[in-house]
């Protein structure tokens, strides 16, 4: 009997090879998107974009912000194999996602209210 019956057996599902092509794939693109998000931000190609550029820099933060979670929830459910685990250690980490987005929404917010402030002109 082989690893993969054993397997089988024991009711848990492994991912095949070509899921984890898929996932590199999708982290890939997801990583070059945040880099073309910087280039166009204040890089190389903030001159060309034009408008596009005043458009996406305001929001630079946040856009980040959810494709590194993006990253994340695909690194968590299938490179760490929580897919295949039990439920609750998947809400874990689901959990801790969710408190990290709102302290740091928290953050963003703390300091968008303290740029209108009459001291945050200041330097740090």
């Amino acid at each position: 009997m082989s690893a993969h019956d054993n397997a089988a057996q024991d009711g848990h599902s492994h991912t095949s090879a070509g899921k984890y092509v898929q996932i590199a794939v999708i982290l890939f693109a997801l990583t070059a998107l945040e880099v073309l998000l910087y280039e166009v931000s204040y890089g190389e190609l903030s001159h060309a974009a034009g408008g596009l550029t005043a458009a996406l820099e305001p929001w630079f933060v946040e856009i980040l912000l959810i494709l590194s979670a993006m990253k994340f929830w695909f690194v968590a459910m299938f490179y760490m194999h929580l897919k295949q685990d039990i439920k609750p250690l998947s809400w874990v980490f689901g959990f801790s996602l969710v408190i990290a987005s709102v302290v740091i929404v928290a953050m963003i917010i703390l300091f968008a209210y303290t740029r209108g402030l009459f001291w945050a002109d200041v330097p740090w």
